[in-house]
């Protein structure tokens, strides 16, 4: 079984290439809708399209840098001299990927708006077929990126450096685990420069447009439309793409290098990416039920994504018997790991929409206290996602105690190990599809955009804002589901990385101990470093959306007072300045977080060793966990109050209830599109560069 496993997951991404191809070719021969139409998409892909070329100019000079700095290092003996290169395909597929889902989405929000004239299920469709490709775009270059390394170095171990079966399977185990720094240092660039980008438009265009000027969201009139559109493209899709791109990657390497250690060799090396593979099939089978009826309303709309991830989920659920039964023969326990990984996704999901969604309480009430003002609004969004915390960190300390203990931890501490990492390759295994779902909501968004400045039929904006709006609580469950596969994530990378290091000395017969208890002040020191790094990020990126933020807004009050007629549309804004600042000002900002990021680690290793950057990678990890849901749930609350009254209720749009929670959006932007999505790369990159520099720190820490 295990030599025909093995090709599982070259074969399914090829499959999803395909598939994603024909969702392109789908959306491409849709009805493009009227020149106006045509025109608002053409200025939103131009858009997208400069600040990626621009972004990814300024990414290649830190690329090249990193890889010139890991090949020094793999010629000096550090690390396998592929690291490097691998290094730069993990990077330049994030990137790919990133490009192919923006692209594809930035075309398809003029088609929903048109296919929303047809129907509202039609509309649906093209606005999902977007985000599948996305998704499918994802998966496949992820697996094909893994799978030519791990068949490229299986051959060189084999037949240009020989060695014994089970050196084979450690040195490839090992080798693997290195290569996530790419698609992490990639994600971490696309998400905070993304993030940046997007919300400095949108609070620009909300407080200017919406609170001062008191015109509508999307109105053509409002000179940063244009560039919040872009935003929706470059931060939710491209950004979102990269993030969950890297938790895919780091999950099914960090899970290869425990195998290692839980005595399963190959057999164990090839369960996390068959796995995947099995997961694409069941992806691509569950897209299929996607649809719903023309007069369907917000709640069977939902219902219509939730069959397509259910279907995929159930189809993995049962197909991983058969796989890990005929790979791993009686390791029971190893399934019922990736059943508790799939169900903590679930679980997950269904707490972000309860905390989020303007159908439960806690919005509502959210958007009643709006009624008091806008301070009430932002004290209340700030305890709606502190509580929001503490269903999540339930769920994943049940699975991760449950996954431990059902693997054989008891009795094995290592198969618990991995049985935790191959949970959260259960729960990043029907990534297609859950991206899809999260990929979908900016194509709606700017499907309503595009429809309120075409000026098309009001039912045509009735019917993308009940896409939108679904989008909103698809969106709010992606970063939750992000954000819970971070913390999987995260763990199994720590767990790998306190392994590597074992193996290292033994590679160098250095003689080790490590002492991880929290009396050791290595630890301690490590713990607190650690638990200071998000919050410090966090600021950094704030700071940043801030001030850019207080340039656009500048630049629209500006527009709106020296263009003559702009505010009665007898004339046209200037977007082009707009989505520059925002361009400027997001590849200027996000350089900072990215390279603290990165030397922390390396910095808390050399001096403190090995133990400090276990308790570093552990304070980062939970509070970089509690910090990402806190942030994305009161972001989410804030969005989804200001939209429950603007579908009419406590007064309604431009009443005094609606511009304390237009504010309150505002406030919740940055922490739901910027920097609260950017903390699910931290939590992750900085394992994995301790990983890439653990040789390093192992040999020449000062403690």
């Amino acid at each position: 079984m295990t030599a025909y496993a093995v090709f599982l997951a070259p074969i399914a991404a090829a499959a999803a290439l395909l598939f994603a191809l024909l969702e392109a070719v789908k959306i491409k021969n849709a009805d493009p809708g009227t020149e106006a139409m045509q025109e608002i998409a053409s200025a939103i892909r131009t858009g997208a399209k400069a600040y990626l070329k621009r972004q990814y100019k300024s990414v290649a000079i830190f690329f090249a840098v990193v890889f010139v700095l890991l090949f020094l290092l793999a010629q000096a003996g550090y690390l396998s001299i592929f690291v490097p290169f691998a290094f730069l395909t993990g990077g330049f597929f994030s990137a790919l990927a990133g490009f192919i889902g923006m692209t594809v989405s930035t075309k398809a929000g003029s088609l929903t708006a048109q296919a929303a004239q047809e129907s509202l299920n039609r509309g649906l469709r093209i606005a999902f077929a977007s985000g599948t490709v996305m998704g499918m775009v994802v998966v496949g270059l992820g697996l094909l990126d893994l799978s030519f390394w791990y068949f490229f170095l299986n051959w060189y171990y084999t037949n240009v450096q020989p060695v014994s079966a089970s050196l084979r399977v450690e040195y490839i185990a090992s080798t693997m685990l290195n290569f996530g720094i790419g698609a992490s240092s990639m994600a971490l660039f696309a998400r905070v420069g993304g993030g940046i980008f997007t919300k400095a438009a949108d609070v620009g265009a909300d407080l200017v447009g919406k609170v001062e000027a008191g015109i509508p969201e999307d109105d053509a009139r409002n000179p940063a439309v244009i560039a919040d559109n872009v935003g929706d493209n470059v931060g939710d899709v491209a950004g979102m793409g990269a993030d969950l791109y890297e938790s895919f990657i780091g999950a099914i390497v960090a899970t290869i290098a425990l195998a290692v250690g839980a005595g399963l060799e190959l057999a164990g090396v090839i369960l996390p990416l068959a796995m995947a593979g099995l997961g694409v099939f069941a992806s691509i089978l569950g897209t299929f039920v996607v649809k719903t009826k023309e007069d369907a309303c917000q709640k069977a709309l939902l219902g219509a994504l939730r069959r397509g991830t259910a279907l995929s989920s159930l189809l993995v659920a049962a197909s991983s018997y058969f796989l890990i039964t005929n790979l791993l023969g009686g390791q029971l326990g190893i399934y019922f790991a990736v059943l508790v990984g799939i169900l903590a996704g679930v679980g997950i999901g269904f707490s972000t929409e309860y905390y989020t969604s303007s159908t439960y309480k806690p919005t509502r009430d959210l958007a009643c206290t709006a009624q008091s003002g806008t301070a009430p609004v932002v004290i209340s969004g700030i305890s709606v996602g502190m509580r929001s915390t503490f269903l999540p960190i339930l769920i994943i300390s049940a699975a991760v105690l449950a996954s431990f203990l059902l693997a054989g931890g008891a009795a094995n501490f290592r198969l618990g190990l991995y049985g935790i990492g191959i949970s959260a390759v259960g729960m990043l295994s029907t990534l297609g599809i859950t991206l899809a779902t999260d990929a979908y909501g900016p194509v709606a968004d700017n499907a309503g955009g595009n429809a309120q400045m075409a000026g098309l039929p009001p039912s045509v904006r009735e019917r993308t804002d009940a896409l939108d709006a679904l989008g909103n609580t698809t969106a709010a469950t992606g970063k939750g589901f992000a954000i819970g596969s971070a913390a999987l994530t995260s763990l199994t990378l720590i767990a790998a990385y306190r392994d590597h290091i074992l193996l290292l000395a033994q590679r160098y017969q250095l003689p080790l101990e490590l002492d991880l208890g929290i009396l050791n002040p290595k630890v301690l020191i490590g713990l607190f470093i650690g638990g200071m790094l998000p919050y410090l990020f966090s600021s950094l990126i704030m700071s940043s959306v801030g001030r850019a933020a207080e340039k656009m807004v500048l630049e629209v009050r500006r527009q709106f007072k020296e263009i003559p007629g702009l505010l009665e549309g007898t004339a046209k804004p200037d977007y082009a300045t707009c989505v520059d600042i925002s361009t400027r000002s997001s590849l200027r900002e996000m350089v900072l977080p990215s390279v603290i990021a990165v030397v922390v680690p390396i910095g808390t290793g050399l001096i403190l060793g090995s133990e400090g950057v276990m308790g570093m990678l552990a304070g980062c990890t939970v509070c970089g966990f509690l910090l990402a849901i806190m942030m994305a749930n009161a972001g989410g609350a804030w969005d989804n109050a200001k939209k429950y009254v603007e579908e009419g209720h406590l007064g309604g749009t431009g009443s005094p209830v609606h511009k304390a929670t237009v504010v309150g959006d505002t406030v919740g932007d940055p922490f739901k599109d910027a920097a609260g999505p950017a903390l699910n790369i931290l939590i992750k990159l900085v394992s994995i560069v301790s990983v890439v520099f653990a040789s390093l720190i192992l040999l020449h820490s000062l403690l």
